[in-house]
This record gives C-alpha cells, sequence and structure tokens, in this order.
C-alpha cells in the first residue's frame, strides 16, 4: 500500500529499531559510563548525545541512495571542518564526539554482509577500549583537602606572632586551648593593647 507514490510500512522498519536499539545501547555505555564517570560534563553529554542520534537517522534514511562509504567518510569531513568553532572543545571531548558519530555511522551503515554477532562486537570493543583507557591512562581526580574548622580567639603574646616562631605559637595555643591548630591566621594587631586577634584552623568540628 502507498500513499503519495510513497510506502505506508516497510520491512526495514524492523531494521531500524533493532540498529537504533543497539547503537543507543552502546551509546548509553559509551557516554554515560566510559565519559561521564570522569568527565561529568553536562553540556558536552548533550551534545554527545544529540550528535549520535542525528547522525545516525541520517545515515540510516539515507542509506537507500547506496551513498555507501562515501557519505560516511564525507560526514566526518564535514563535521572536522565545522568543529564547532563557537567554543573551544578539549581534544578528549573531541575524541568523544568521534566515538559517537563512528557508532552512528558503523550502527546505520551496516548491511547485510555484517551480522548482528560482527556488529555486537564492533560495538563492544569500542566501548570497550574507552572505558579500560579511561580507567588506566586518565588523569586520577585530585583529591580536595579536608575543609578546616575556623576559631577567633584574642591573644595577649604579640612577640609569637612573629612568623619564625609559628610552632612555638602553636604550641602555646594548644596549650591554653587545648585546639590543635594546623595554621594561624593573624587578623588584627592592636599595638596600643598588645594584643592580636588570631584565627586558629584546626581540623575537626567547628566550636561554637
Amino acid at each position: 500500500m502507498e500513499f503519495l507514490d510513497v510506502p505506508i510500512f516497510d520491512d526495514d522498519i524492523y531494521k531500524l529499531i533493532v540498529r537504533l536499539t543497539i547503537n543507543l545501547v552502546f551509546l548509553y555505555l559509551v557516554v554515560g559510563v566510559s565519559y561521564w564517570l570522569h568527565q561529568q560534563n553536562h553540556r558536552q553529554v548533550f551534545n554527545l548525545l544529540v550528535m549520535n542520534v542525528v547522525v545516525f537517522f541520517i545515515c540510516f534514511t539515507l542509506k537507500k541512495l547506496d551513498l555507501g562509504l562515501g557519505m560516511a567518510l564525507g560526514l566526518f569531513a564535514i563535521f572536522a571542518i565545522i568543529r564547532y568553532r563557537t567554543d573551544a572543545i578539549d581534544v578528549k571531548d573531541m575524541t568523544y564526539l568521534f566515538v559517537v558519530i563512528g557508532l552512528a555511522v558503523i550502527n546505520a551503515l551496516s548491511n547485510k554482509q555484517t551480522s548482528y554477532l560482527e556488529l555486537l562486537l564492533t560495538n563492544s570493543v569500542i566501548f570497550g577500549a574507552t572505558y579500560l583507557l579511561e580507567w588506566r591512562v586518565a588523569e586520577p581526580r585530585k583529591v580536595k583537602p579536608p575543609k578546616l574548622a575556623s576559631y577567633e580567639v584574642v591573644y595577649d603574646n604579640i612577640a609569637l606572632l612573629h612568623p619564625d616562631r609559628e610552632e612555638e605559637l602553636i604550641k602555646e595555643l594548644k596549650q591554653r586551648t587545648g585546639i590543635q591548630a594546623v595554621r594561624v591566621n593573624i587578623k588584627q594587631v592592636d599595638l596600643q593593647k598588645s594584643n592580636a586577634v588570631i584565627v586558629l584552623k584546626y581540623r575537626g568540628k567547628a566550636i561554637r
């Protein structure tokens, strides 16, 4: 049955559903697992997802025109020229962009000569390579040092405020306040009253 010389239903819809499912599953693995666990860039995740889906449908729709490999190479050339010049993109983000475009092209343009087992294996290798390389090669996340609590006191021995006597100052403050300060910041000095307002930085719960 046709409408305006266009078939209403085509058996290719089943191929579309199967290939789209495979594409989305491995897209989730590459972007949602490999990329997100190490980058966590919301904006780039959106770009990767939309780019993959759009390229997949472009390739699958134009596949019937028998453009084949030439169309795939043309797509890569177009995106290589554009390169999102309106914004600077990290090299790794560009690599992931290339990966998701590659997934879309592979899953959309594979023909009868490519079995589903080969298709699954190809997608698995791509995901496995990105995940393992991220796990083994990616820079480890910087561990933030624990936040120090603060306690402000008025101190009367300004002679110990000299930078060279910091250890003596911390030792005396521990004896007088019971606080093991890690760092001491001088907030205000009053030479007339011979005292100073200092802030003790220490590890532990804040003193109220």
